[in-house]
């Protein structure tokens, strides 16, 4: 979706994308859901990316509208919720 929505290339993306993944299952699946529930640990997910992909399109110079930005957190908010849903389903076993 960032190379859609801004001038970034694939390497770029790929590497905001690779980063934010990385900060988002320390901070949101190993701290933040252990210790909470799906819902807090996903808008606490969104809130997150939503912050570092406005600095990575800050730093970048990328031309994202915060609409574009919040079309991404969302898409990304409801992906969390799944992948929570299957972690707990998977760890319940």
């Amino acid at each position: 979706m960032l190379i859609t929505f801004t001038e970034a290339s694939f390497a770029s993306a790929l590497l905001t994308a690779v980063l934010l993944s990385l900060v988002a299952f320390i901070i949101g699946d190993q701290l933040i859901l252990r210790v909470s529930n799906n819902l807090i640990a996903t808008i606490c997910d969104a809130a997150l990316a939503f912050v570092f992909l406005w600095l990575a399109a800050y730093v970048a110079d990328w031309s994202l509208s915060t609409g574009e930005l919040l079309t991404i957190v969302l898409v990304l908010g409801l992906i969390e919720a799944m992948y929570h849903r299957m972690l707990r389903e998977l760890s319940a076993r």
